[in-house]
């Protein structure tokens, strides 16, 4: 019996790990690339001015464009290689924790079913409104943060040989890191799945998902989002939604969700070296998760209604 279950487990989390390795490698492998070309200085320099209406300055598109095309520990590594105020340090984080790894965490949420718009839309407008909101409302903040950590130089590569190569290595490690995480996982869940676990814990989470507007079946993958990150997290969605019936509406209100609030302990504990405050940062994606969720469920839900009058009318 255990070991059909480990059996269906790893199958499942092979062919997962399969189709989000053939999303990660191509992105991981061209945005390194990029990373010794022109291409991503220019789009820097692109966005430095708007980066003045945010109340931040023009170098502080550097760790914006490295979190947002790679992930949070590229965008981190950025800002430690810039003098900035502590205030300057808490907006990068804020906005980098609602958009990060936009290519990847992007083509996740296309094969769970959310159309781009919305993630887009979402992500961007999250970071930039959080980001004129924290800017106008804190007046505090004005001295120089002070990094807790030293990061070590990568030595730069030499010649295209070796900057293929390292893009290579790079993608494989990407994808080989995956399937570390995403095999287990869904072993587990496979065993929590056929011995009636998950139904418990879907009934547990029933009130987290009627306030959220969701149906009980979306739980797992709440939680796999909320402990483990979109991009890791994938393997349960997709798995949730072709096998537990999650519809994509209410695909659509937990990835708006775990937009703002996902991989909530790590994302939130790996910007405590910059010497940010970090409760008000938990608290603002908290509050904004489900603020936004349950906005958007109470908009949907009334056009709902309102479509159904005119159908029986």
């Amino acid at each position: 019996m255990l070991v059909g279950i480990w059996k269906r487990g790893a199958q499942a989390g092979l062919k997962t790990a399969w189709t989000l390795g053939k999303i990660i490698f191509p992105i991981t492998f061209i945005l390194t690339i990029l990373q010794f070309t022109p291409v991503l200085p220019w789009v820097t320099e692109l966005i430095a001015p708007f980066m003045r209406l945010i109340g931040l300055p023009g170098e502080a598109a550097i760790p914006l464009v490295l979190g947002n095309a790679l992930n949070l520990y590229a965008g981190i590594a950025g800002i430690l290689s810039l003098e900035l105020t502590v205030k300057e340090v808490f907006i990068l984080a804020v906005m980098l924790s609602f958009s990060h790894n936009i290519f990847i965490e992007t083509g996740v949420a296309l094969r769970v079913g959310v159309k781009l718009w919305v993630v887009l839309v979402v992500r961007f407008g999250l970071a930039i409104i959080s980001a004129v909101l924290i800017n106008w409302l804190w007046k505090g903040g004005s001295e120089t943060a002070q990094y807790g950590v030293i990061q070590a130089k990568t030595a730069v590569p030499e010649g295209w040989g070796e900057i293929v190569l390292l893009a290579l290595q790079k993608a494989a490690i990407g994808v080989f890191q995956l399937a570390l995480i995403v095999i287990p996982l869904m072993i587990v869940i496979q065993f929590l799945r056929e011995k009636g676990y998950m139904q418990k814990l879907s009934d547990r989470m029933g009130p987290l998902t009627r306030v959220l507007g969701v149906q009980p079946n979306a739980s797992s993958t709440l939680v796999a989002g909320l402990v483990i990150g979109l991009a890791y997290g994938a393997g349960v969605m997709i798995q949730a939604v072709q096998e537990d019936g999650v519809s994509k509406k209410d695909a659509t209100l937990v990835f708006i969700f775990l937009v703002a609030c996902h991989a909530i302990v790590e994302d939130t504990l790996i910007f405590i070296p910059l010497g940010i405050p970090i409760l008000p940062l938990l608290l603002i994606r908290l509050i904004t998760a489900f603020v936004l969720t349950i906005a958007v469920a109470y908009v949907w839900r009334r056009a709902e209604r309102t479509q159904q009058k005119e159908v029986t009318q």
